[in-house]
């Protein structure tokens, strides 16, 4: 399997001195109305109100898109829309180590971070309890960390979206009721019948990483291929 797109380095973090300090609220402020004015159509064919009671994120590294699940207070969850990921470095497979350039795979929760360089951003809560025990089992001391979906076009480790769809994505989470959002990081979608590369050189607990995300990821619906709803963003 060919790498995902190389990029520039760029860190997604929150830099000393920067000012001025953002909240979600003053950001609201900005983004809300214009936000929620441009997104509620998404919503409305979907069949899915808005605000949604739930929301939950999938993104699939091997065709760089970022898919969008609402859902009300019974937790049918339903396909709203798609965004495609403008920047993302390394190639399919798990986070390791700081410095590998990997975007993560597995399961994870998402919070907002109004403070980042490249317009606004969700935060990963990578690495987790299960990235950890990972890191500990195979001897790994530094796992990495700061994991974004956030703005701008370019990023290693993190996704970048262009600051539009960052735009979206945070007012969405910022709304929605129940939180923090899941998150879904699959190589592949596995619903469409994609089977991720072999590597011999794998970590030997993949496998079983991999059955986690084929579980959570199939419980949500399948896009329309007529009508996939993809958000191209200039």
């Amino acid at each position: 399997m060919a790498p995902l797109r190389q990029v520039p380095f760029l860190r997604a973090i929150v830099r000393p001195n920067a000012a001025p300090i953002e909240t979600a609220e003053s950001q609201m402020a900005i983004y809300g109305t214009k936000v929620r004015a441009r997104i509620s159509d998404h919503f409305k064919l979907a069949g899915c109100k808005y605000p949604p009671d739930h929301l939950t994120m999938v993104v699939i590294k091997d065709t760089k898109e970022l898919m969008v699940y609402g859902a009300a207070e019974d937790k049918k969850y339903k396909y709203i829309c798609t965004y495609p990921v403008l920047g993302a470095s390394g190639v399919l497979g798990p986070k390791l180590r700081e410095g590998d350039y990997q975007v993560p795979e597995g399961l994870y929760e998402l919070t907002l971070e109004p403070n980042t360089p490249y317009h606004l951003a969700l935060r990963l809560n990578y690495p987790n309890q299960m990235d950890r025990a990972r890191a500990l089992a195979d001897g790994r001391d530094n796992p990495g960390s700061d994991i974004l979906i956030h703005g701008n076009i370019g990023s290693v480790g993190c996704m970048a979206m262009g600051d539009p769809a960052s735009e979206d994505l945070f007012v969405m989470a910022y709304d929605t009721k129940t939180k923090p959002l899941p998150l879904i990081i699959a190589p592949v979608d596995w619903r469409d019948g994609k089977v991720a590369p072999k590597d011999d050189l794998a970590p030997l607990w993949l496998p079983a990483l991999y059955d986690e995300i084929k579980t959570e990821l199939v419980k949500l619906p399948l896009r329309d291929p007529k009508n996939k709803r993809i958000i191209y963003v200039p």
